[in-house]
């Protein structure tokens, strides 16, 4: 990391969202309840997936893995930010960092990868319906999700390696509210042509794979769905694609603004800003956006919650109908 005359960096200054300190603890308090929203939504869609077996199909395969990921990617930042709000000190230790940023890259290339696969899911149920279970049988799904990983997973590595080999001289001060590669090559004392190159080939190539597959399969889709004569088969079509279509404009519009526009308008404090909405905010809309809007979900939900309470009537009505412990020893 170091060369020549510099000397090593050892921890980065985060100068976090605000340095308002009046600030701080309602900033702390609002993004602790959308932390907590995110984890509740988020496990429990991944619970109430793994328990109902009429959720056991491809798509909610997907969407269980979608939460994953985004309670993975939002754990990422949010915990050390919250912190941040609260200390005096805003420091991450360079190994830190460097974990930080391996573990976004990680994530957020896989949430990419995975929405681009759920577009394919959707594609082959409104085109192949007969077809649909053997097309996206178990095995292809294990296969297509693992792949998304394997892809997330070596771009990660390739990015963080390009960044152990700068050196930092002149300041340790990130601009932002977590390890992000904007404002750490901007920090940087040597040349980041590389890893400039790096982000632009490799961003660029996922950015365009997934977006391909997602227009592909939607223009197929659109025309499968005009070819259905009724309409009240069109919207049921339409209507299973809307919340996923909402998720990718979010997410896509989000990162093309963050990394792929002019170096001429990069702006740490706009980045900023743009960045809690993609690392925090969506993940707490996702299983929203998708439960609000599916009745399966929905139904799911209700039933889990009519079961419970079933379960716990039954048993108080069971203890109502039986003899005190001590009434039960007087006749034994």
């Amino acid at each position: 990391m170091a060369g020549g005359n510099c000397t090593a960096v050892t921890e980065f200054i985060l100068t976090g969202l605000t340095d308002h300190l009046e600030l701080q603890i309602p900033l702390f308090v609002v993004f602790v309840v959308i932390y907590a929203i995110t984890l509740i939504w988020n496990l429990g869609m991944m619970v109430l997936i793994s328990i109902d077996t009429r959720l056991h199909t491809p798509m909610y395969f997907f969407l269980k893995n979608l939460s994953l990921v985004d309670v993975c990617y939002s754990t990422v930042i949010t915990p050390k930010m919250l912190m941040s709000f609260l200390a005096q000190k805003k420091a991450i230790s360079y190994t830190g960092c460097i974990i930080q940023y391996f573990s976004f890259i990680l994530f957020v290339i896989s949430e990419c990868l995975i929405l681009a696969v759920m577009a394919y899911d959707r594609y082959v149920a409104i085109s192949n319906p007969l077809l649909y279970m053997v097309i996206m049988s178990p095995k292809c799904c294990r296969q297509l999700v693992a792949g998304s990983y394997l892809w997330a997973f070596l771009n990660s590595v390739i990015h963080t390696s390009g960044l152990l080999r700068l050196s930092y001289c002149n300041s340790n001060i990130l601009n932002h509210f977590f390890c992000d590669i904007n404002p750490l090559l901007k920090l940087s004392s040597s040349g980041t042509y590389l890893n400039e190159l790096l982000v632009f080939v490799f961003g660029s190539l996922i950015e365009l794979m997934s977006i391909v597959t997602i227009l592909v399969s939607y223009i197929l889709i659109i025309v499968t769905v005009l070819r259905i004569r009724s309409a009240k088969g069109r919207h049921k079509a339409f209507s299973t694609c809307t919340s996923h279509m909402i998720v990718i404009s979010m997410f896509h519009g989000t990162i093309l603004f963050m990394y792929f526009r002019p170096s001429s308008s990069y702006s740490l404090d706009t980045d900023k800003m743009a960045s809690v909405f993609y690392t925090i905010v969506i993940p707490m809309l996702n299983p929203l956006i998708y439960s609000l809007r599916n009745k399966d979900v929905k139904n799911a939900l209700r039933r889990a919650v009519e079961t419970k309470l079933r379960a716990s009537f039954s048993q108080k009505h069971s203890m109502i109908g039986q003899p005190h412990p001590s009434v039960a020893a007087l006749h034994a």
